[in-house]
């Protein structure tokens, strides 16, 4: 049914969840699956405009952030070659875009069938704060999603 999943992985007990799920379809079927970490440099461009005036500090956490993605991708790929899956990584960066859109631009680019995530749940005020990348996903995404709610 599904021949090309993408999943999104943040490293979160969610994110580990929603690749659980991945890997028990990919399973069932001869299925590819991308891992995708997105990393949000959207405090570069503020630095940029001159908004914030710490620029060592900010490429640190750039650096940081990126560092990060890369052990969050290596584990969910050990996890998945574990498994015995045909795996992909990506992980694009972001300026101003919203994560939930480079999710959907990769998931056309590549291209998916399933999309897979986890949700946190959150309502009320954090909703609001917060926003949802999983919202912004299903929403506006022309393929199935499969949204895991986290524990």
């Amino acid at each position: 049914m599904y021949t090309h999943i993408l999943v999104a992985v943040d490293g979160s007990n969610t994110s580990r969840l929603a690749l659980a799920e991945a890997i028990k379809l990919a399973h069932k079927q001869k299925t590819q699956v991308r891992l995708i970490h997105v990393i949000d440099q959207t405090m570069s461009a503020y630095e940029a405009r001159g908004w914030v005036g710490a620029g060592a500090a900010l490429e640190a956490l750039l650096k940081a952030a990126q560092e990060a993605g890369v052990k969050v991708l290596e584990e969910a790929s050990r996890i998945c070659r574990e498994a015995g899956l045909d795996i992909q990584t990506a992980m694009p960066k972001t300026v101003g875009a919203g994560i939930a859109d480079i999710l959907l631009e990769e998931a056309g680019r590549w291209p998916a069938d399933l999309i897979v995530l986890g949700t946190h749940g959150r309502r009320g005020i954090q909703h609001l704060m917060l926003g949802s990348v999983a919202e912004g996903v299903m929403r506006r995404a022309k393929i199935p999603v499969l949204l895991v709610r986290g524990s």
